[in-house]
């Protein structure tokens, strides 16, 4: 079994940390993993784009032509990359940046969650990005809740565990939806 993941959208929303707790995830499962992040000398507010291979088998690239899940946070991303995902795959977005109707496939399962405006409710903005992995995990069932907790733990810097568990409360929001 293996999953290749796109993880799009501005600099600054988290994309590149959420491709890394998906890379834990895999290896807390004992997986092979590619974790190959990409952005523009901007940083914060330019364009940001993670791809994420977990496999039961060696990863022989870390690029990804055909996504089998793409989490497009912003609508140029899902521009990008929306006829990439191979059909059947599944297509997460934050319905607070884009309408679910600007979907043009019908071959792929799309899981469409208010991420922005409920990380907004939990005064965590920059969470959108945990509320979507959350949503993924109850929505796919191809990542369990537990392990992608402990990819998150494994994530987050030891001497700030007060950040595990605001990221935690942001996945478990999703999870929960």
């Amino acid at each position: 079994m293996t999953n290749e993941f796109v993880i799009a959208g501005f600099g600054g929303q988290g994309v590149l940390f959420m491709g890394k707790v998906l890379a834990y995830t895999g290896l807390v499962s004992d997986k092979q993993v590619s974790w190959l992040p990409s952005y523009g000398p901007e940083m914060r507010g330019g364009t940001a784009n993670c791809h994420v291979i977990i496999s039961d088998d060696a990863v022989a690239s870390p690029l990804i032509i055909n996504p089998t899940t793409l989490f497009a946070m912003n609508f140029p991303s899902l521009q990008k990359f929306e006829n990439n995902v191979v059909s059947g795959g599944t297509i997460v977005i934050d319905s607070t940046l884009i309408d679910k109707n600007e979907i043009t496939r019908d071959d792929v399962k799309v899981v469409a969650i208010p991420a922005a405006k409920w990380a907004e409710e939990l005064n965590a903005v920059k969470l959108a990005n945990m509320i979507l992995l959350g949503a993924y995990a109850k929505e796919s069932k191809a990542v369990d809740i537990d392990t992608l907790l402990k990819g998150l733990e494994k994530s987050m810097p030891k001497n700030k565990p007060e950040l595990f568990e605001l990221n935690k409360k942001a996945v478990m929001r999703g999870y929960n939806m």
